[in-house]
């Protein structure tokens, strides 16, 4: 009878026990609030001001309430129209001008770029006023106009397009070229379908950030009727209550598109990261 011969397994080192249990404690730390949470998303409100749970007194009327007594399906329907509109333009803006500047030669195309690193330095709260008085001069001050058409590009995306497209090798553009394909088809037909990761990446990205926005919405949206989610459930806060139970209800409801669309395209989100900054 032939003998089996059975390799011993090298065994764990400390160091890899110790990055174990650290990682362990970490997820324990970062996953807590998220699981609180959502177990006070379905207590009572005579529970929520308690630290220990109990089984039988949770409930769903938290969720039904919100739906029944509040406009939050209309204030769904606006975050899902705004994200969808920015999410979809900027997809397409931000690839096209990242491709302009990865792979065509035109005059003062280092300077745009360079001029696209320092603003992308500059925050955001020192645009802010400059920005609303524009919009304000325009009349798109509560309107879907003013919650999408000023956050239809954004500059690290055109970085990060552009990046991925640096990494694409030149030949197969050449070849497209010799074959008599002209640079829109080559855009669209090659160099989009090869930047499948970047894409995932710029989409989660842009969604994310317009679906979780609540500065420029509570800003831009004056009526309940343009509100978006995220400034809606503000208005569950009172000033001398706070229905903690709805709100935690509400941002569960908030929360869990995000994290569907992450854990979807998590693969293509990290190779999007992770090449974007191969060549300069």
């Amino acid at each position: 009878m032939e003998t089996v011969k059975i390799k011993n397994k090298k065994p764990i080192s400390i160091g890899k026990i110790i990055l174990y249990v650290l990682a362990i404690l970490y997820a324990v730390i970062a996953l807590g609030p998220f699981i609180w949470t959502l177990i006070t998303s379905f207590k009572p409100a005579s529970e929520t001001a308690k630290m220990t749970v109990d089984v039988s007194k949770l409930t769903v009327a938290n969720y039904t309430y919100i739906w029944t007594k509040f406009p939050f399906l209309r204030w769904t329907l606006n975050s899902i129209i705004v994200a969808a509109i920015v999410t979809s333009c900027n997809i397409l803006i931000n690839s096209m001008a990242g491709y302009a500047l990865a792979r065509l030669d035109f005059p003062g195309k280092k300077l745009i770029f360079l001029l696209i690193l320092a603003m992308m330095m500059v925050p955001g709260q020192v645009v802010m006023v400059p920005t609303y008085m524009l919009l304000s001069k325009f009349g798109w001050v509560d309107s879907f106009k003013g919650l999408t058409i000023p956050f239809l590009y954004s500059l690290f995306n055109i970085f990060l397009m552009r990046q991925f497209f640096l990494s694409i090798p030149k030949s197969l553009e050449e070849a497209a070229l010799i074959d008599g394909m002209g640079r829109f088809r080559i855009f669209f037909k090659i160099a989009m379908p090869l930047a499948g990761p970047a894409l995932s990446t710029q989409f989660i990205l842009t969604f994310a950030g317009n679906w979780n926005s609540f500065l420029w919405p509570s800003l831009l949206a004056s009526t309940p009727e343009h509100y978006t989610l995220p400034v809606g459930l503000n208005s569950f806060y009172g000033q001398y209550f706070s229905l903690w139970n709805q709100v935690t209800a509400g941002v569960m409801i908030l929360t869990i598109p995000t994290i569907i669309l992450f854990l979807i395209f998590q693969k293509n989100f990290i190779k999007g990261i992770a090449t974007s900054g191969l060549k300069d």
